[in-house]
């Protein structure tokens, strides 16, 4: 997550006078309904007056007025009330609420760190290690244990813990994560295990109810049921740039002014229906709390990435071939405009004619305004899917490409220490990994937990160890195993546009 007293004097003058003239109304109403009365139901209503006079006088006791015939019990008009008040209780985010909080759970993670001081970082490069405590927020979507939660709540984690509003809890195994969208899939394994039901994130109405559900602070509150927050939907279609010092965009967003504060992340974002329409992520904040300007990515593109993980046990992110850059912007930064900046080499961008310099109207029905617009399309591509693209260039024609696969994912792959995977650099890869170097081994798949303790990420490009440029996989794969058990070395890698080393120690 990052990203009156005044008051207290008007409403009691706008109270005492609202109290006021209640009295007197009410008051009014007695007697218009007294004099209203025929004179033998005054009769029946008690005793005459010089009947009253001389019970007095003998100290008798005048008995209850008789009811009315055919009118209500005095006890009736309250129970009505309150039935009536009970009812008006029972909003749709209340029963909205009732129906997706016992599937949101606590996730508490613990994550090894490294820790470099001054002191250690000159004498000590590879630095010391230490246990870190976090937490956040998710949901269960399957019976069989499947939840849905933020990459960033587990990302680096040694062990994830869950725990249900009902105080059950389970240890909990990542079965797939994807870092671009920020979406991790866990299973745990119980019975009875409540559902949280999803919706879609399409035909989103601004201004509708929203509700985030999560556990803000964790086990700060002392129990274990979540916390509700209602708003509206503020806006969709929102691209998040990241601040200093964060990584990545989060783009096509759910913005909602619901609360959302830390340990909210993972959560479920829930409509006045009960359905599950975005997954909580972020904030901008000032102070670090919640300011009504929170995001969640969208549910459809969630279980599009929940459904590769299932069925494939990784993401299949489609690719066309294109690098795309703005046509023209402005001193603010506002854009007008998305034209190709490059076209891959055997791509289907390029078997369908596009070329550098080519402006990018429409894609998929959509008008397209920034880069982020023809990157959120690609995010939400299936390899297979077909997308219509209205392209001007001295003329306006109509381009149909088919999505196919990433070629880092169809490229060979060769393991280094035992569990991390390479590809050797192509000129497809690196215009898909947007890289700068003409050469290197890409990092396709590493561990959670032996990333956090290398600081080795999907998507580093390795260029040398130690004085030895890296040529490609095979190359880096020799060079990890003649350093094997001989100490620490050096390893140089490009990550986002820079060159970053790091120092590292195999076990012989």
């Amino acid at each position: 997550m990052r990203r009156r007293s005044h008051a207290k004097e008007s409403l009691g003058r706008a109270t005492g006078t609202s109290l006021k003239n209640d009295m007197v109304v009410r008051y009014s109403y007695g007697l218009l309904a007294l004099a209203a009365l025929p004179l033998s139901a005054c009769r029946q209503a008690g005793p005459a007056p010089d009947q009253e006079a001389a019970q007095s006088a003998a100290g008798v006791t005048a008995a209850p007025a008789a009811t009315l015939p055919g009118a209500p019990p005095p006890w009736a008009a309250d129970a009505e009330q309150a039935r009536t008040l009970d009812e008006s209780r029972a909003t749709a985010i209340v029963r909205a609420a009732a129906r997706v909080a016992p599937a949101v759970v606590s996730v508490s993670v613990f994550r090894t760190e490294r820790v470099r001081s001054p002191w250690e970082e000159f004498f000590f490069p590879w630095g010391s290690e230490r246990q870190v405590p976090a937490l956040g927020s998710g949901f269960i979507v399957d019976a069989v244990g499947i939840i849905l939660t933020n990459d960033h709540v587990i990302r680096g984690a040694d062990q994830i813990r869950v725990t249900l509003p009902d105080g059950r809890e389970f240890d909990a195994e990542v079965v797939g994560s994807d870092e671009v969208v920020d979406v991790a899939v866990l299973r745990i394994r119980g019975d009875s295990l409540p559902l949280a039901p999803l919706g879609t994130s399409r035909g989103l109405l601004i201004g509708e109810w929203s509700m985030a559900i999560g556990n803000p602070f964790g086990n700060l509150l002392s129990n274990t049921e979540p916390t509700v927050t209602a708003g509206v939907i503020s806006a969709a279609g929102r691209h998040i740039v990241p601040s200093e010092g964060e990584r990545g965009f989060y783009l096509d967003m759910i913005q909602t002014d619901a609360a959302i504060n830390p340990g909210n992340s993972g959560g479920p974002l829930v409509n006045a229906r009960g359905d599950v329409i975005g997954i909580n992520t972020s904030i901008f904040t000032r102070g670090g709390g919640s300011e009504g300007l929170g995001f969640a990515i969208p549910i459809d593109r969630a279980r599009r990435i929940l459904d590769d993980i299932l069925r494939y046990g990784r993401v299949r992110r489609a690719w066309v071939g294109v690098d795309a850059e703005a046509l023209e912007a402005d001193v603010w930064g506002r854009t007008r405009g998305v034209r190709v900046a490059r076209v891959a080499p055997g791509s289907p961008a390029a078997g369908g004619g596009l070329a550098t310099g080519d402006q990018l109207v429409r894609a998929g029905g959509r008008r397209l305004t920034t880069p982020l617009d023809w990157q959120s399309l690609m995010l939400d591509l299936r390899i297979g899917d077909a997308v219509e693209l209205v392209v001007q260039n001295r003329q306006t024609r109509t381009v149909r490409l088919v999505a196919g696969e990433l070629p880092s994912l169809r490229a060979s792959r060769v393991t280094v220490l035992r569990d991390i995977q390479l590809v050797s650099l192509t000129p497809q890869i690196r215009q898909e990994q947007r890289l700068t170097s003409q050469y290197g081994a890409l990092v396709v798949d590493i561990p959670a937990e032996l990333s956090g303790r290398i600081d080795l990420r999907r998507g580093d490009l390795i260029v040398q160890i130690n004085n030895a440029p890296v040529r490609g996989a095979e190359d880096a794969a020799r060079l990890f195993g003649r350093l094997a058990g001989r100490g620490p070395f050096y390893l140089f890698f490009e990550r986002e546009g820079a060159l970053i080393s790091r120092v590292l120690e195999i076990p012989g």
